[in-house]
C-alpha cells in the first residue's frame, strides 16, 4: 500500500475533499491509499457538515473521517505529499527535508507528471489528456515511450506499460502499481527543475473557509478534476463528475 498525503491548513475542506475524492476515483483494489492532514489542524472526529455535503454530491464517502495535524512522520512515511497550495508543500518539506522530491502541490504534480505545462494545455472535463496516451516502445519490452515534455538531465523517464484489462490504466500484480507510482513521482520530480515558473494561481487551490456554499462547491469541483487526472496517472480510475 502506498500513501498519498494531501495537506491544507485546517484539514477541514480542501485536503479532506482531495483525500475522499481520490479514493472515489481510484479503481477497486488500488494500492494507493489517500490520506490528509492540516498544518494548523485541531484533531477531532467527524467531517465538517458543508464539506461532507459537497463531497457526497460528487460521489465521495464522508464516513469515518478524523482531522489531524501534519507531522514529520506523516510526511516521511508518504509516497507522495500533495499540498493544496504552495505554503502546504513548503510546510511539509520543512518538517521532513528528505521528502522534498515527493512533495508538490496537487495541481503542480498533475501538470508535471502529465508532461509539463504544454502537455496539459487544452484539457477539458472528461477528456483523456494527450500525455496519457501511451504508445508502446517496440524496442523495450514492457515499457512505453512517454512524452515527457522537457527532458531531465538523463532524458525522458519512461512509464511502465499497463497490461490490457477491463479497467483502462489498471496495473495487475502486487508489485506493478508500486512500480508505476514510483516512476510517475520520479518523472514529475525530474521535470520540476526543467520547466519554467508558473503563476501561483496555477498551482494553488484557494481556501473556501468561511465562504458561501457555492464557493466551496466550485472548490470541490476544481479538486475533483485534479484528482481524477491524478487517479489516471497513478494507475486507473479518473471518472470525474
Amino acid at each position: 500500500m502506498t500513501r498519498v498525503l494531501f495537506v491544507c491548513t485546517g484539514n477541514v475542506h480542501r485536503s479532506v475533499l482531495a483525500e475522499r475524492l481520490l479514493a472515489a476515483r481510484l479503481p477497486s483494489g488500488s494500492a494507493v491509499r489517500p490520506e490528509s492532514a492540516g498544518t494548523e489542524a485541531r484533531p477531532r472526529p467527524g467531517m465538517e457538515r458543508s464539506t461532507r455535503a459537497v463531497l457526497e454530491k460528487l460521489g465521495g464517502d464522508g464516513s469515518g473521517f478524523a482531522a489531524r495535524r501534519l507531522t514529520a512522520p506523516l510526511v516521511a512515511g508518504a509516497g507522495l505529499v500533495l499540498g493544496l497550495a504552495r505554503e502546504h508543500r513548503e510546510a511539509a518539506v520543512r518538517l521532513a527535508p528528505s521528502a522534498m522530491r515527493r512533495c508538490f502541490t496537487l495541481k503542480e504534480f498533475v501538470r508535471l507528471a502529465a508532461g509539463g505545462v504544454d502537455g496539459v494545455r487544452g484539457w477539458t472535463d472528461g477528456e483523456t489528456p494527450r500525455a496519457q496516451r501511451r504508445p508502446v516502445d517496440e524496442g523495450v519490452p514492457g515499457v512505453t515511450r512517454e512524452r515527457c515534455g522537457p527532458a531531465g538531465p538523463h532524458g525522458a523517464v519512461p512509464y511502465p506499460a499497463a497490461p490490457r484489462s477491463s479497467a483502462p490504466g489498471t496495473l495487475h500484480g502486487a508489485a506493478a502499481p508500486v512500480l508505476a507510482f514510483d516512476v510517475v513521482v520520479a518523472a514529475a520530480a525530474t521535470r520540476r527543475g526543467s520547466t519554467g515558473p508558473v503563476p501561483a494561481a496555477d498551482d494553488d487551490v484557494l481556501d473556501p473557509w468561511a465562504q458561501p456554499y457555492e464557493v466551496l462547491y466550485e472548490c470541490a469541483r476544481e479538486i475533483d478534476r485534479a484528482v481524477s487526472r491524478l487517479a489516471l496517472l497513478l494507475g486507473g480510475g479518473g471518472a470525474s463528475v
